[in-house]
Parts: structure tokens; C-alpha cells; sequence
């Protein structure tokens, strides 16, 4: 983070600093919400959490060297800037940090939102644009109002771009969002049924990933997907440059000649607007990831990066966020896919078309959690994936928990072969020791909270290092 008084983050939050003698120490180092996080230097901001309130641990980040809090109440172990609200105060700091680094050195800000694919887009987003220069990315899905201003709080005047992934789980979410990380370039994934419980119709959802759009400069550049009718659509809602992406014929930027291999990573001749086709070959696994690489593409290109380097930055790609398609080949020849950090229809049914082109001489197994936050929706969702699953030829699914059980009634009815129902991660465990033999490809697809991430780790015996939710 640039250097800041507090006295200055007073100024930019609209808070008051407490003693008003602290006025000129300086934060030096990062910006966390997390007091074990601190390093000598940091300012800490106490947010008021769903299970704990920040300012009860004032006093640990104190200890860990913390020289100023953001807080709403004075206290007593720190130097603080007290604000209304810490949330509010913290973005109007973030949007602080992104003005000077602006001001500095053009920072240019991509914002990139969908149902789902967000994260493996901003991974793939960062690693071809740090080419370009120096690059800030979210860590792992850091997305959501406390997400973005840690993300743009480690800026430096340095910084060329920012790549801020954009999620919501109501109506103005991403407006918010904008406000804190104003893009240039926009991108939008897809328009699926996340978090369908939340924002009560598909509408709804659609609505506010627009927020993007709207949210661009004349002279900005939407980048949408022609696969998706709902997405593009959005063309009509920005005042921006608009570019459509997809396998679609008429797509701005496109892909021809896609094949995917027996580990389910594409190669395809990559279109661009007045270019010849350049071939790219992604590393990494699924075939949702060509729709993936093609807005990269256009974003890079935007950016001024030349065809034939967009082309090999997008083939030495890889993945960067746990729990997200990680492929690991064990000893005895299975393969486990852990793409359990999160789930929701649109994201399962494109993992479950991934685990069946990646099948070879054995079977493919689906190990299947609870999608959650669906609303009323959720059985009719959960059958729904089951019947897809038959429908793809997968040879067993094995539903975990409770909420996954209409999975495996979906699979059974369709004319699904072996389904296995466990109550919990450690009966699936040793249900898929037992079942799991070499040549076989088992993936783990579930919520975040389902746990089937760390069922993926134990079986290939890797530690579970947690991420946090935004």
C-alpha cells in the first residue's frame, strides 16, 4: 500500500482520529481485517463480522505491531480512525488508494463478474497482464466489499493494472464495488442461478451483473459473452465500446477448431478483430475455460498486448486459486479433480462435462456435495444435475450430506448406474477408498461450506489450507 497518515485516512473515510496527537503516524505496511495478518506497520480495520466483532481484537494486533485501527467507537490499545461505519470507511479508503495510484501512473482497472468462473478468469486475467506490467489481482476469491478494498489497498504508485473480481449476492452490489475499483474494461462472464435464494429470480441476477456495464466510461470497453443471449443483451446497457466473445460464429472474438484432450485441457485457433487465428493450447482443465481465455483475450488485447502473445501467455497459464479444478494424479492411478470451493448449477454441470471428456479406461465418479443458497429452487436444481449426470454417461455418482440426496434420486431416475449416498465427508471417504480403482476419475463439486474441498485433500492426502469467503 501507498504510504498514508492517519490523518489522511481520517480525511479520506470522513472519520476522526483518536488521540488527535496520532494525526501524522504513518501506516507503512498492509492493510488487513485479520489481526493475525499484521505486520509492523499495518493499519488494522475492525469490521463487525456474522460470528465476531473485529474490535475485540484491537489489542492482538496491537501486539503484532499495528500502528493505527479503523474502528466505529474509540479504543484504547491503538491509534484509531473512527468512522460511522467501518465498512463504508473502509471502501472510501480503498477508492482513495486507486485515486492516487490513478493520478501517479494511469493505473487501468478491469472489473470481471459472472455466476460463476470469476476466480479462474481473474487468475488467468492477472498472469497474462502482469506482462504487460506490474499487476494486482485478488487473492483467491477476495470479491466482495471487504474484498475489493483489501485487494486495492495493496497498490503501490508502481501498479499499471488491477484486476478486481466482482461478485454480489444482492441487488447493488456491484454498484458498491464500482465505486471503490471504477473499471475501464468490464467483463461479463455469464448470468446463471447463484445465489437464486438471495436475489430471487434470474432477473435479478441479471440486473445487477449489468451493474458492471453501466458502471463504464464512454471511453471503457464491455466485454461480453455472445454464448450467453442474457449477457449480451447487456450491450445495450453501457455507453461503452462493447466486444462479444464466445464459440459463437459471430462473436467479436472467438474460438474455432476446439478440441479437448483426455485430461480435459483445449487447444483452438484464437479470432481476433482483423487478425489471422493464432493457435492456443490452456493448461488448464475444463472445457469452460475456452470461454474463459477468450475474454482474456479480448482484455489483453485492449491492453496492447500483440495476438501471438496473447496466444502464449494464455497456454503457460496456470491455475493459481485452491479448490478450483486442481487435477492430482495419485500413485495408484486415480485421478482426483478438487473443484469443490464452490458450486452452483451453472458451475456443476460445467464440471460434470469436464470429468466426462476426462475419463479414459476407467469410470468416472462424481462426488457430489449441497449446492447452497438456492431458494425454493434447490431440489428441482439438485435432480437436475443427477439427470445430467446420467445423461453424460458418468458411471457413479456419490451424493454427500443431506442436501445433495435429491443428486443421487436425479441419477438413480435417469437410468443412472451406482449411486452411493454418505452422510458426511467421513463415510464418503471411506466409501471412495473402498470403490476407487486405477485408471478411475473422481471429481469433488460442492458449496464452499459442504466441505468437499478438504475431502479432496485427504485423498491425496494434501493439507487443507482455508481461504477466506470473499
Amino acid at each position: 500500500m501507498i504510504e498514508l497518515s492517519l490523518g489522511e485516512i481520517a480525511e479520506a473515510t470522513g472519520g476522526q482520529v483518536h488521540p488527535a496527537g496520532a494525526a501524522d503516524t504513518r501506516v507503512t505496511a498492509t492493510v488487513v481485517t485479520d489481526s493475525r495478518e499484521v505486520d509492523p506497520g499495518s493499519l488494522y480495520v475492525a469490521r463487525l463480522g456474522e460470528h465476531a466483532d473485529g474490535h475485540a481484537y484491537v489489542g492482538a494486533a496491537a501486539e503484532r505491531g499495528a500502528v493505527g485501527a479503523l474502528t466505529d467507537r474509540v479504543v484504547t490499545e491503538l491509534p484509531c480512525v473512527v468512522v460511522p461505519d467501518t465498512t463504508n470507511g473502509f471502501a472510501r479508503l480503498g477508492r482513495e488508494v486507486v485515486d492516487r495510484c490513478t493520478a501517479a501512473g494511469g493505473l487501468q482497472i478491469v472489473g470481471i463478474t459472472g455466476s460463476s468462473g470469476k476466480t479462474s478468469t481473474k487468475d488467468l486475467a492477472a498472469q497474462v497482464i502482469s506482462r504487460l506490467g506490474p499487476t494486482i489481482a485478488p487473492i483467491a476469491s477476495y470479491n466482495s466489499e471487504v474484498g475489493v478494498p483489501l485487494t486495492v489497498c495493496r497498490l503501490t504508485e508502481e501498479t499499471e493494472f488491477l484486476v478486481a473480481e466482482m461478485g454480489a449476492s444482492g441487488v447493488g452490489h456491484i454498484d458498491f464495488l464500482t465505486a471503490v475499483a471504477p473499471p475501464r474494461i468490464g467483463v461479463v462472464l455469464n448470468v446463471g442461478t447463484a445465489h437464486l435464494g438471495e436475489f430471487g429470480s434470474r432477473e435479478a441476477i441479471a440486473h445487477t451483473k449489468a451493474e458492471l456495464v453501466r458502471a463504464l466510461p464512454e471511453d471503457g470497453l464491455a466485454v461480453l459473452n455472445a454464448d450467453d443471449p442474457v449477457v449480451l443483451a447487456m450491450a445495450e446497457q453501457t455507453s461503452a465500446r462493447v466486444l462479444s466473445v464466445g464459440l459463437s460464429p459471430d462473436a467479436d472474438v472467438r474460438a474455432e477448431d476446439v478440441e479437448i484432450n483426455v485430461r480435459g485441457q483445449a487447444s483452438f485457433q484464437l479470432c481476433l478483430p482483423g487478425e489471422a487465428p493464432v493457435p492456443v493450447a490452456l493448461r488448464l482443465h475444463g472445457p469452460h475455460h475456452v470461454g474463459n481465455a477468450l475474454a482474456v483475450a479480448a482484455v489483453a488485447r485492449e491492453l496492447g498486448m500483440p495476438a501471438d502473445q496473447v496466444a502464449e501467455a494464455l497456454g503457460q497459464a496456470g491455475a493459481v486459486s485452491r479448490w478450483r479444478m486442481e487435477v492430482h494424479e495419485r500413485p495408484d492411478g486415480v485421478t482426483i479433480v478438487n473443484d469443490a470451493y464452490n458450486a452452483n448449477p451453472d458451475s456443476m454441470r460445467a464440471a460434470l462435462r469436464s470429468l466426462a471428456v476426462m475419463r479414459d479406461a476407467g469410470a468416472a465418479v462424481a462426488v457430489v456435495g449441497e449446492m447452497r443458497e438456492l431458494g425454493e429452487d434447490s431440489v428441482a436444481e439438485h435432480r437436475a444435475i443427477g439427470e445430467l449426470a446420467a445423461g453424460l454417461g458418468i458411471d457413479t455418482v456419490v451424493a454427500v450430506g443431506e442436501g445433495a440426496r435429491p443428486v443421487a434420486d436425479g441419477f438413480r431416475e435417469a437410468g443412472g448406474r451406482h449411486t452411493h449416498e454418505c452422510a458426511d465427508t467421513d463415510a464418503a471417504r471411506e466409501l471412495l477408498e473402498q470403490i476407487l480403482a486405477p485408471g478411475d476419475v473422481a471429481l469433488l463439486k460442492s458449496s464452499r461450506d459442504s466441505g468437499l474441498r478438504f475431502l479432496g485433500d485427504a485423498l491425496v492426502d494434501q493439507p487443507g489450507e482455508d481461504q477466506r469467503p470473499w
